[in-house]
């Protein structure tokens, strides 16, 4: 069993930064992937970052270029750093973790954005 914990959410203005963060209980280096997901009112959950065993990243477009996800093995922390935050950037921020055929989930920050 994997439990996930995130910090780090709260009240900012656009243009602003956050840094998130994901408590992982076990080894992350083991984990297949880690991510980052986000769910808007009266919206489906999206992914916002993915951070593959690897070492390799990726980001939807709405995403890219403004938000980092990153890793800490020793910590069994994972990072978002995000910048250049906007209004429609509002959601509750899941960390999520693949490991050994198991998806699971963190109870989720929430993340405000105001204009």
């Amino acid at each position: 069993q994997v439990q996930l914990v995130e910090s780090g959410g709260g009240l900012v203005q656009a243009g602003g930064s956050l840094r998130l963060s994901c408590a992982a209980s076990g080894n992350i280096g083991s984990f297949n992937v880690m991510g980052w997901y986000r769910q808007a009112p009266g919206k489906q959950r999206e992914l916002v970052a993915i951070i593959i065993r690897s070492g390799y990243t990726n980001y939807p477009e709405s995403t890219k270029g403004r938000f980092t996800i990153s890793r800490d093995n020793a910590k069994n922390t994972v990072y978002l750093q995000m910048d250049s935050l906007k209004p429609e950037d509002t959601a509750v921020y899941y960390c999520n973790a693949d490991h050994l055929g198991v998806r699971y989930w963190g109870q989720g920050t929430q993340v405000t954005v105001s204009s």
